[in-house]
């Protein structure tokens, strides 16, 4: 299945993707669940059920809103991919490198990426993002892949320099409107292997960021172990997985995003996040 949380005509709903049509679910379970979040903590169960009697629309008349728009957290991976650890010049680490996200940094597909006025130096992260889908602590490597809800895709965007004001991520990356998740997540019964797919950015149609899933340094059940053993992971929690080599920060001279612009993230049979990037407004 592939979910989505959306607004139609000022309404936040949520329901499923097929082909160019949303159909409403949301709507026909709201007695049961509020939001995409309480139905992945209720396994997704009535789903299938609800579509027949559900409202379709176009996608072209909807409005795509982050995936899961109240995350009890988001927990995103850094430097974990090789190449990215390398143009870094970071040392090896023996664990993942953490750091948090809150849910109103977040924008939707086709919604504009903001770069905010005390900065010019807007970076794209093309991510996967894994979504959560069974709480557990102490969760082993074993049993990570069963606690999973769906993946989607995302952009970390990051404002560099706030980025680097000490040695903590955070300010950088909580910047409003500048995490970009969606459209959809997919189930993994959908999607299928992860290991072989692609992930892909684009700036302006030009690739500026690609790597195979399999090029993790730190899978995704290591991930979720890790993740969970120092937190309760959650039903909609979302982790970012990690972005390859080929940020603009890295470059020569540095590439950052800037109004007018368009970024693509793209993960290989799951889906393109496109996001136009603007100035934040007076």
């Amino acid at each position: 299945m592939k979910l989505a949380t959306v607004a139609i005509d000022g309404r936040t709903t949520w329901g499923l993707v097929e082909g160019d049509n949303f159909i409403d679910v949301g709507a026909v379970l709201a007695s049961r669940y509020a939001d995409l979040r309480a139905a992945i903590a209720g396994t997704l169960a009535g789903v299938a059920d609800a579509k027949s009697g559900a409202a379709a629309m176009p996608i072209a008349k909807l409005t795509f809103l982050p995936v899961i728009p109240n995350p009890d957290k988001i927990l995103c991976v850094g430097l974990n991919y090789e190449t990215h650890r390398k143009e870094t010049g970071r040392s090896e680490v023996e664990h993942p490198t953490i750091f948090s996200r809150y849910a109103n940094s977040q924008t939707g597909h086709l919604k504009p990426i903001v770069r905010p006025r005390v900065s010019t130096d807007l970076d794209f992260e093309g991510e996967l993002a894994v979504v959560i889908g069974k709480a557990g602590r102490y969760i082993s490597r074993s049993e990570a892949m069963s606690h999973v809800a769906g993946y989607a895709c995302y952009n970390d965007g990051s404002v560099r320099d706030f980025q680097r004001h000490t040695h903590q991520f955070t300010p950088g990356k909580n910047f409003p409107d500048t995490g970009a998740f969606g459209p959809w997540m997919m189930t993994p019964d959908e999607l299928g292997e992860l290991a072989e797919l692609k992930l892909t950015t684009r700036l302006n149609g030009e690739v500026v960021q690609e790597a195979q899933i399999k090029h993790m340094i730190f899978d995704i059940p290591r991930q979720i172990e890790y993740c969970s053993t120092f937190t309760r992971l959650e039903p909609g929690d979302v982790i970012v997985s990690g972005t390859p080599g080929g940020v603009g920060a890295r470059r020569n001279p540095p590439l950052w995003m800037k109004p007018g612009d368009i970024v693509e993230v793209e993960v290989e049979k799951l889906a393109i996040l496109r996001n136009p990037v603007a100035d934040e407004a007076t």
